[in-house]
């Protein structure tokens, strides 16, 4: 006869080291999805906190619970930027929260996504719908390719603002933060053109960030960096921006409908360009 005697749930958690000695970790409820696709692995967890959490490769993309402050913040700033962001890109981001923050601008009349993992964007409406609906809207337009080689094909003057929403620069996504492709984006923006990538945490990735400020700084006549507070990254992440013509520190430029937003504001908009001293040393300000 089995004992008898309640069993209590194991106690799990998934820790996602930033250094040797630094980690960060989610007690987990259960497992969600778990697969390999042609490029990479993906998992989806259902936290006890932080709602369900996207993986890729076994680094953490997304929770449910602060995706927003990472997907305004990289959308908002640029686009509120820029005076009629009417043609819009996007370099990875399958997930869907750039796009959905993108597609509240009714200035915008087209959006071109592309994502090399056509799996991610499946996985993504399935467990993220709240992210994942704009791709329904009509202004989007999906392509399955490869981001470092659609931008080196890139015809000139094709864009108002690109947006880079990729992992670290590891595998696939490595060749998205080189010079030679921040080049070909500079290529494809208009005259007023705009580029903002996420440039990884100013407190374990600072190589990265010095590297990538110095290629737009090199490319642009305006370069910028600029910051959010996203938990499940470890803290404070960074934004690089670079722009042809209208300088992001001025703030928003025109009205926007905040109804539904959880972190920009135009206040937020201005205060994220104020850097920390140890980051102003470091990019050399």
């Amino acid at each position: 006869m089995a004992p008898n005697f309640k069993v209590e749930p194991l106690d799990l958690w998934y820790m996602e080291k930033f250094s040797e000695n630094w980690g960060l970790s989610f007690r987990i409820k259960r497992g969600l999805y778990s697969a390999l696709s042609d490029y990479q692995r993906i998992d989806v967890l259902e936290t006890e906190e932080f709602g369900k959490l996207l993986l890729l490769d076994a680094a953490i993309m997304l929770t449910e619970r602060d995706e927003f402050s990472y997907h305004e913040m990289l959308v908002h700033v640029p686009l509120l930027t820029h005076p009629a962001p009417r043609k819009v890109l996007v370099i990875g981001g399958g997930d869907g929260g750039t796009l959905r923050e993108i597609t509240r601008h009714p200035e915008v009349e087209e959006v071109v996504q592309v994502e090399i993992d056509q799996e991610v964007i499946r996985v993504s409406r399935e467990f993220f719908p709240q992210l994942a609906k704009g791709f329904d809207d009509p202004r989007v337009k999906i392509e399955v390719a490869d981001g470092i080689k659609y931008m080196a094909q890139c015809p000139p003057h094709s864009y108002d603002v690109i947006l880079v929403d990729s992992t670290d620069p590891k595998g696939p996504a490595e060749g998205l933060f080189t010079h030679q492709f921040y080049a070909h984006c500079h290529r494809a923006l208009k005259e007023e053109g705009i580029l903002t990538v996420q440039s990884g945490s100013p407190y374990f990735q600072q190589d990265l960030l010095a590297r990538v400020h110095r290629a737009f700084r090199d490319l642009f006549p305006i370069a910028r960096i600029y910051l959010s507070g996203v938990i499940s990254y470890g803290g404070l992440w960074a934004f690089s921006l670079g722009s042809k013509k209208h300088d992001p520190i001025q703030g928003p430029i025109r009205d926007f409908p905040h109804k539904g937003l959880r972190y920009y504001t135009p206040r937020v908009h201005q205060g994220a360009f104020i850097l920390p001293k140890y980051l102003e040393e470091l990019l050399g300000l």
